[in-house]
């Protein structure tokens, strides 16, 4: 075969990604491969680029925690401050020569003669590795709403995703579709250059006071010189949000307490900034504190209030050349439309390219015919050298930057053990796999998603089969105890013998 099988195959060139790399690396794996659809690294942060974009916890819990940043800009630092620390994390770690952009990936095969994984990408090319890790984000296939005539709007239409910078924004009539995360960063920056401004909302969504706010030279050169004051100022923000996340949403059965603490700030928080009791009804979300993801903002709660601005909770019947068209025949004239229609997980994320393990197993057909689950959140059955990063019960905490690294101390541990047992193929047993699927299940049913009252949260966090399965239901502490100390008898160690084509 040559000096063409390498020894991993990444896909996404995002944070997970970049960590995959870093840890492969210090394990002495060094052909790397990691392929990129976009022109350049950073995921998330290189593709969003919409006004307003900042990330949505602490910016200091927001990073690798061997690789802090000292320079972040305020408490929630903006977009492309994140987007400059993914570029120094990729210089500083040599990880660019490894990746090739514009590289779209179309699927994935195990090959059981040679026990690589073959991975075909857009213009016929197919990437051998020995290792196949999908790092293609929980958030990275916008989805687009199904709404009739948006192909005649004769104005401008833009998915938050594919923002165009040369659209001027500037006394425009702009409407918004969309509530999540995403539209309360953007909704006050538009009505602060709008001439009108319509906000579509179908879920109200649950938003608490940010304390944000400059991050003071003098801090930022304390973190620079002393990393452990860095270090304290991490631990209390991740504390805070564990809390909040962990207490409130995972432990909703037993504490009860903490989730109406969680849902009694935001309900105060809107309180004070919305003085009209009929809007500030349409703004109160009628499901639990949790079931979809809340967010900071001291911003957007007051836009509503301004007199050009207006919040539509009637359902859209269609859209036509001028504008959108609301089921009890309202109309809205629009220059420009924005979708802040947010991601679609589970049709096309999950997974976001077609993966064929063992014996033809599809994993996109398997988890929709079975359930979702990965071991640990990470490795699947039937598919031998394979690790799934953003996969099912991975997600812990609040910081996407917690998961990452229990994985990557997942993957210290297992590949490893190959090492240590001269083996060359590692698979995770159906055993393994069932009895973790089941303690998951076990643990959700104390969640607010199972326990508290979510029908009307239309939250992405929900599959087809309406299991909340994203989050590991667990603290990041207990996940990354796991992750260090899971039994290696859960995998089984395989020596094929078949020579590497790469050394």
């Amino acid at each position: 075969m040559g000096n063409n099988v390498h020894d991993a195959v990444i896909v996404g060139a995002g944070f997970g990604g970049m960590g995959a790399a870093i840890q492969l690396q210090r394990l002495g794996y060094d052909d790397l491969v990691i392929l990129e659809r976009e022109d350049d690294l950073g995921g998330t942060w290189h593709v969003n680029r919409y006004p307003g974009l900042a990330v949505d916890i602490p910016s200091a819990t927001y990073s690798y925690s061997f690789e802090p940043n000292p320079h972040w800009s305020r408490l929630f630092a903006p977009g492309a401050e994140l987007k400059a620390y993914a570029v120094h994390v990729a210089e500083k770690y040599d990880l660019r020569r490894h990746m090739r952009f514009h590289t779209v990936v179309t699927g994935a095969r195990w090959d059981e003669e040679t026990s690589t994984w073959h991975v075909a990408v857009e213009g016929g090319e197919t990437v051998v590795g020995r290792f196949l890790l999908t790092a293609t984000g929980f958030l990275s296939q916008p989805r687009l709403p199904d709404i009739d005539g948006i192909e005649d709007f004769a104005g401008t239409v833009m998915h938050t995703t594919r923002w165009d910078d040369d659209v001027d924004l500037e006394g425009k009539r702009i409407g918004v579709i969309g509530t999540g995360a995403t539209a309360v960063q953007l909704v006050p920056e538009l009505a602060a250059v709008a001439d009108h401004l319509t906000v579509y909302q179908r879920t109200p969504i649950c938003v608490s006071p940010k304390l944000d706010g400059p991050v003071p030279g003098l801090v930022r050169a304390a973190f620079a010189r002393l990393p452990l004051t860095q270090k304290a100022a991490r631990l209390v923000g991740t504390s805070l949000l564990e809390v909040m996340m962990v207490a409130g949403v995972l432990h909703f059965r037993d504490l009860p307490a903490a989730n109406q603490l969680g849902k009694r700030v935001c309900e105060a928080h809107l309180r004070r900034q919305v003085k009209d009791p009929e809007l500030r009804a349409r703004l109160t979300p009628d499901y639990d504190f949790g079931c979809k993801r809340p967010t900071f903002s001291n911003t957007y709660y007051p836009t509503f209030t301004r007199p050009h601005v207006d919040l539509e909770t009637a359902t859209i019947d269609h859209v036509d050349t001028d504008g959108i068209v609301t089921v009890d025949g309202r109309r809205a004239d629009l220059d420009i439309l924005v979708l802040a229609t947010g991601f679609s997980l589970w049709e096309t994320n999950f997974p976001a390219i077609q993966v064929v393990g063992r014996e033809g197993r599809d994993l996109g057909r398997w988890w929709r015919e079975t359930r979702f689950q990965a071991y640990e959140g990470i490795s699947v059955p039937g598919f031998p050298n394979f690790f799934c990063l953003n996969s099912p019960y991975s997600y812990s905490g609040l910081s996407y930057f917690t998961t990452i690294e229990t994985q990557m101390a997942h993957l210290a541990r297992l590949l490893t053990a190959m090492a240590q047992r001269g083996a060359d193929v590692v698979e995770v047993t159906e055993e393994a796999n069932a009895a973790f699927l089941d303690r998951m299940t076990g643990l959700l049913g104390n969640s607010v998603f199972n326990a508290g009252s979510c029908s009307t949260a239309r939250s992405y966090y929900f599959n087809q089969h309406g299991e909340a399965v994203l989050l590991r239901p667990t603290s990041t502490l207990s996940a990354h105890r796991e992750a260090v100390r899971f039994p290696l008898e859960d995998y089984t160690f395989a020596a094929t013998g078949v020579p590497a084509g790469a050394s």
